[in-house]
C-alpha cells in the first residue's frame, strides 16, 4: 500500500478578456463533453458531534483552572521569540482544557511574540482561542551552524527520505503522528535570514492529532556536532481540531441559510450593459458578523457561546456581484462562479464573456472580501502591525459566505432567473437550475477549496495554479516582495518575521484551503457532499510555488495525470512523490495536471524564482492555452477529466527555452 493510501485509510477510520476566436476553438473541442452536472441546493447543516476525543496527557500543559474561561498563561523566564517560542510549535505553549475537543487550548505568552518598530507585540488573543496548532505548521528550532545536507536532512526534492523506511535515508529527524502511530513525511530547510531550521509537512497534519518531533545528531559544515539543548531535542504538539478550524465559518454559513430558508438572498440589479454578452452588475445580501458595516477593517463579533454574532446596527452587508451571460439561449446554460486572483476583483469574470457569448455558460463573481482590491489599503496597515491580522482573516469568512449566496442565486428558480435581466425575451431562464460549478485561479485557487468544502451549491471545481498554507507560499512568491518591503520595515528581526507568519497562519487557516482540505474530497462536513476537484499546476510557477500545490494534492488525495513531465525536468528524486497516478480516462475523481510551458524548474528552498535565472513566469499561461480550457471546462461541464495531451505530458506554448 502506498504511503498516501495508508493516510487515506487512517483518516477515513477516524472519522480562471480572451478573444472570441479562442472561445470558439475551446467550445468546439469541448462540445462532446457538454453534458452538465447538477448540484444540490440544500442549505441545512447540522453541527458535527463526532469530534476528535483529545490527545494523550502531557505534563507540559498545565491544567486550566476554570475550563478555559480564564486560563493561566505560561510565562517566559526569558521573554522573546528565540528564548520562549522555540521550538515551535510545542504543547508547552498550551494549557489543558477539558471543554475543548482536543483537551487543550493555546496559551501563547504575550511577552514571547514578535515586536514591531513601534514596540507593539503581536496580540495573540484570537490565536489562543484555538485548541491546537495549524495543520500547516512550520516546525522551527535552533541548531547553530548546522549543515542540513551533511546532516542528512532531506530537502523538498527528496521528501521520501524523511521516512525511516527509505533505503537511502540517513535522516536524523523524525516527525511522528502519535495517535495513528505513523511516521509523517516532511522536508527541511534553513531559514537563511535567521539561521533557524524549518521543517515543512509534505501533507497537512491530521486535525486533532498529536505529533512528536525528535531531533537526532546534526553536524556543521566541518562535521562537528551541533549542540542542541537536551530539553529541546524532543517535543510534541497537538493540531487544532476540525471544530476549532471550521466552526466559525460553518456557523456563519448556517445563519445565512437559516435567513433564506428554501428561497434565495435578496439582490438588486443596478446596471445591465448590452453587447456581445450582457454584463450585469448588482449587489446581494449576506449577513454581517463584523463589528463595522462590513467594510475592510472590521473584526468578528462573538456571542456568549463564542460563536460569530450578527452586528445589531449593521446586520446585513451588500456584496457586489458581476455576471456575464448570453443575450439569448434556446436551452438554459450552467452558471460558473469565478474566484479572482491576488487582491483583484469580481471584474475578472469578464474573461468568461467569450464563452458566454457563444451560449456555453453564464459566469458570475463576487469579490474575495478580505483579499480584494478594496482591502489593499487596510492590508498595508496590517503588515505594519500583525496584531490586526484578524481584520483580514475575519473578513475572508464573509467573502466565502458571499460565494455561497451567489451560488444559491445562480441555482434557484427564486434567484437571478426571477429577474428579467437573467431571462430570454419570452421570460424563460438563461441560467440552468442547480447546475453551478466553480473555478478559482491563483488566490482563487488558494481560497476556492475552502469555499468548495463548505458548499452545497456546487459539487465540481477547477482550481488553477492553486496551493495552500500562506506561510509556506509567501517566501516563495514573486508577489511577496512588494508587500515584504512594508513587513520587513515593521519587523526588523529575521526570527520575528519567520514566527510572525507562523502565528498568523493560525488565523489564516480559518479562511484558506489549509484549514478545509481534509474535508474537501473526503470526510465532508455534516450535511454536505465531498467534492470533485481538478488542480491545474504551471510547472515552475513564480507566484504560487509548485511545492504548495503538491502538498495540497497529497492532502486531498488527488491523482496525477502521467507522464506529468518529460524526463529530467523535475529536480526531485521521485517526482510528485506520494501522489498516485490516474489509471485510466475518462477520470471522474479529483486530479492534478501539470502543464509545462518551458520555464526552468523552481528553486529548492524558501527562495523567490526571478527572471532571467528562472525564466518567464508561467503563472497565467494557462489562460492562453486552448487545451487547458478544454480540459477544465470538460471536467466541469462533462463531469470527467479527459486526456487532451495524448501519450506524453501536457506541454503548452513554450514561453521559455
Amino acid at each position: 500500500m502506498s504511503w498516501n493510501m495508508a493516510l487515506l485509510s487512517m483518516r477515513t477510520e477516524r472519522n480562471f478578456s480572451q478573444m472570441t476566436a479562442l472561445s470558439v476553438l475551446v467550445i468546439g473541442l469541448v462540445a462532446s463533453l457538454a453534458a452538465c452536472s447538477g448540484s444540490s441546493d440544500s442549505g441545512s447543516l447540522a453541527s458535527r458531534t463526532d469530534l476528535s476525543t483529545g490527545s494523550p496527557e502531557d505534563s507540559s500543559a498545565p491544567e486550566s483552572p476554570v475550563n478555559g474561561a480564564d486560563t493561566v498563561l505560561p510565562t517566559c523566564e526569558q521573554p522573546g521569540v528565540l528564548t520562549c517560542l522555540l521550538p515551535w510549535p510545542d504543547n508547552r505553549l498550551t494549557v489543558a482544557d477539558s471543554s475543548m475537543p482536543t483537551g487543550r487550548r493555546l496559551a501563547i505568552p504575550g511577552d514571547a511574540t514578535p515586536v514591531n518598530v513601534d514596540g507593539i507585540a503581536i496580540d495573540v488573543t484570537d490565536q489562543n482561542r484555538g485548541d491546537g496548532f495549524s495543520p500547516n505548521s512550520v516546525i522551527v528550532f535552533a541548531a547553530p551552524d548546522v549543515d542540513l545536507v551533511k546532516s542528512g536532512v532531506p530537502n523538498s526534492t527528496a521528501i521520501e527520505d524523511s521516512l525511516p523506511n527509505s533505503s537511502s535515508s540517513s535522516n536524523p529527524i523524525s516527525l511522528r503522528d502519535i495517535d495513528s502511530d505513523t511516521d509523517w513525511p516532511f522536508w527541511g530547510e534553513l531559514d537563511e535570514p535567521s539561521g533557524l531550521v524549518t521543517l515543512r509537512p509534505a501533507v497537512a497534519l491530521t486535525e486533532g492529532h498529536t505529533y512528536q518531533v525528535t531531533i537526532g545528531a546534526l553536524v556543521t559544515g566541518q562535521g562537528a556536532s551541533v549542540d542542541i539543548d537536551a530539553n529541546k531535542q524532543q517535543w510534541s504538539f497537538t493540531v487544532a481540531s476540525e471544530e476549532s478550524l471550521s466552526s466559525r465559518l460553518l456557523f456563519e454559513r448556517s445563519v445565512a441559510y437559516e435567513q433564506i430558508g428554501d428561497g434565495a438572498p435578496k439582490f438588486t440589479v443596478d446596471t445591465v450593459t448590452p453587447g456581445d454578452v450582457q454584463t450585469i452588475d448588482g449587489t446581494l445580501e449576506i449577513p454581517n458578523f463584523l463589528d463595522n458595516d462590513g467594510s475592510p477593517g472590521g473584526k468578528l463579533l462573538f456571542d456568549s457561546a463564542g460563536n460569530p454574532s450578527l452586528n445589531p446596527a449593521h446586520p446585513m452587508y451588500d456584496a457586489a456581484f458581476r455576471c456575464v451571460i448570453p443575450n439569448e439561449v434556446s436551452t438554459p446554460v450552467p452558471a460558473l462562479l469565478y474566484g479572482h486572483g491576488l487582491l483583484g476583483s469580481r471584474s475578472q469574470v469578464d474573461f468568461f464573456g467569450a464563452f458566454a457569448g457563444q451560449g456555453m455558460i453564464g459566469a458570475c463573481a463576487v469579490d474575495w472580501l478580505g483579499m480584494a482590491t478594496e482591502d489593499v489599503a487596510n492590508l498595508a496597515g496590517i503588515l505594519n502591525d500583525m496584531s490586526r491580522f484578524n481584520e483580514q482573516a475575519d473578513r475572508m469568512l464573509q467573502g466565502i459566505i458571499a460565494f455561497q449566496m451567489l451560488g444559491r442565486l445562480t441555482n434557484s428558480a427564486l434567484g437571478f432567473v426571477s429577474h428579467p435581466a437573467f431571462q430570454n425575451d419570452d421570460g424563460s431562464p438563461i441560467l440552468k437550475a442547480d447546475a453551478t460549478v466553480f473555478v478559482g485561479n491563483s488566490q482563487g485557487g488558494i481560497l476556492g477549496g475552502a469555499a468548495s468544502a463548505i458548499s452545497s451549491e456546487w459539487s465540481r471545481a477547477v482550481l488553477g495554479v492553486p496551493g495552500m498554507n500562506y506561510s509556506l507560499l509567501l517566501p516563495r512568491s514573486s508577489d511577496w516582495p512588494e508587500f515584504q518591503v512594508i513587513f520587513d520595515k515593521a519587523y526588523t528581526r529575521s526570527e520575528d518575521r519567520l514566527l510572525a507568519l507562523a502565528l498568523v497562519q493560525l488565523l489564516w487557516d480559518r479562511g484558506e484551503n489549509g484549514g478545509y482540505a481534509q474535508h474537501l474530497t473526503a470526510d465532508p462536513y455534516p450535511g454536505l457532499e465531498a467534492k470533485n476537484v481538478l488542480l491545474v499546476q504551471a510547472f515552475g510557477d513564480h507566484q504560487v510555488a509548485n511545492i504548495a500545490t503538491e502538498v495540497f494534492a497529497r492532502t486531498i488525495q488527488a491523482k496525477i495525470a502521467t507522464p506529468a513531465l518529460k524526463d529530467g525536468r523535475s529536480l526531485s528524486k521521485t517526482p510528485f512523490w506520494g501522489i498516485d497516478p490516474i489509471d485510466g480516462y475518462p477520470f471522474a475523481g479529483s486530479a492534478l495536471v501539470i502543464w509545462d510551458y518551458g520555464t526552468p524548474a523552481p528553486p529548492v528552498g524558501a527562495a523567490i524564482p526571478t527572471d532571467p535565472e528562472y525564466g518567464r513566469d508561467p503563472h497565467g499561461a494557462g489562460s492562453d492555452e486552448p487545451l487547458v480550457l478544454v480540459q477544465a471546462l470538460g471536467y466541469l461541464l462533462g463531469g470527467q477529466l479527459q486526456n487532451v495531451c495524448g501519450e506524453g505530458p501536457c506541454i503548452g506554448k513554450q514561453i521559455d527555452g
